[in-house]
């Protein structure tokens, strides 16, 4: 990691001399002791994965910083998505992210369209700098904003008060966040959305090597830190296995999660013959999902393999409970999710908006006591 931020004149040298490309390299190579770490799986698959996600997290940090890091030419872009997953990625979200600067106005046009949730935020920091956190600041949801009745909409984002829907900012805002979220992908429509700069003509800065030497810094920081800190979090869910604890929520604000959700994060770990058994009654909400992921925290691959369920496809016993089985093979039950070869990794529940927030009960049983109950 970089102990300080460089002047203009110090950036230009450490693009002279190749230092900003020697450092970039040397702190991609440190985050590698991320698969070292000792409660880090010794699994082959694992390690790959491990390998893997290092590589996603680059291609986002490049993308963030070095792409698409000036706030003064914002561009809506997906930051994390099927193939760059971190920190419990949500399966049903579709995620934008554009980089904007408290110094700055903006506004983002819109069209509402089906998707069923519908969430704008401001964030400030990374998972790079300082402790690493990427706190949420204001956050707007579709249910509280003025919409026309054609679907369109405008938010302002600036510091200084707007009329209409509004998204404060602070001095030290640095990212727009958009979460949508489906209950249903095949139907639902994501909504249209553009981001432009009110006090500018909306151009980007022209390449400097200020800007190359700290996007680079950036992104390398970026894969060390958000890799460092989940790796944290998976090692404390281990230490009560196949349990789902409510996350603490100021912990979760301040890496960047949606204040309107509840988050239940845990860490499961089945034998052969085994499955993990989670029940709840879901709470009037908006959306509610239970996903699996790798030890890593990283959704396991929903364009193929059953690893989530949330409130439209679950199916409900006569009382309004859910129960939901994770196993190795599919027992033949209903809300059955695949762990997809692997024996062990993080899980999240999460009530989004929800008026209650029951915690979920988890327990491992023997798949033979499942019977077969599929309707």
């Amino acid at each position: 990691m970089f102990a300080k931020e460089v002047t203009g004149e110090e950036a230009r040298a450490r693009i002279a001399d190749g230092t900003t490309w020697a450092e970039f390299c040397d702190t991609l190579k440190s985050a590698g002791v991320l698969l070292d770490r000792p409660a880090s799986p010794k699994d082959l698959r694992d390690r790959a994965e491990g390998y893997r996600y290092l590589s996603r997290l680059l291609r986002a940090g490049l993308e963030a910083f070095v792409e698409h890091g000036d706030p003064l030419a914002p561009v809506l872009r997906r930051m994390v998505h099927e193939t760059v997953k971190m920190g419990a990625d949500n399966p049903d979200n579709y995620y934008l992210n554009a980089a904007i600067s408290g110094a700055h106005r903006y506004r983002i046009v819109g069209k509402r369209n089906s998707v069923a949730y519908l969430g704008f935020g401001i964030q400030s920091g990374n998972y790079g700098v300082g402790g690493g956190q990427m706190k949420t600041g204001a956050y707007l949801e579709a249910s509280d904003m003025h919409i026309e009745p054609d679907g369109s909409f405008t938010i302002e984002l600036s510091v200084e008060p707007a009329e209409g829907n509004w998204l404060p900012m602070t001095p030290d805002s640095t990212m727009l966040i958009v979460r949508q979220t489906f209950l249903d992908r095949e139907t639902e429509r994501v909504a249209d959305l553009q981001v432009e700069r009110l006090d500018g003509d909306g151009r980007p800065t022209p390449l400097t090597p200020e800007a190359i030497d700290r996007g680079l810094t950036q992104a390398a920081r970026f894969v060390g830190g958000a890799s460092a800190i989940f790796a944290m979090w998976a090692e404390g869910f281990q230490k009560v296995p196949n349990t789902l604890p409510r996350f603490n929520q100021a912990v979760s604000n301040a890496f960047g999660g949606d204040p309107n959700i509840a988050y239940y994060h845990g860490y499961w770990q089945l034998g052969p013959g085994e499955a993990l058994v989670v029940e709840a009654t879901p709470p009037e909400c908006m959306h509610w999902n239970f996903q699996i992921n790798n030890h890593w925290m990283e959704s396991l691959d929903y364009r193929y393999f059953p690893v989530v369920i949330n409130k439209h496809r679950a199916k409900y016993r006569p009382d309004g409970s859910v129960r939901i089985v994770v196993a190795h093979e599919d027992p033949g039950v209903d809300n059955w999710l695949s762990t997809v070869g692997h024996d062990r990794g993080t899980m999240c529940f999460r009530w989004t908006r929800a008026k209650e927030h029951p915690e979920p009960n988890a327990r491992v049983v023997p798949v033979a006591e499942l019977g077969a109950s599929r309707r």
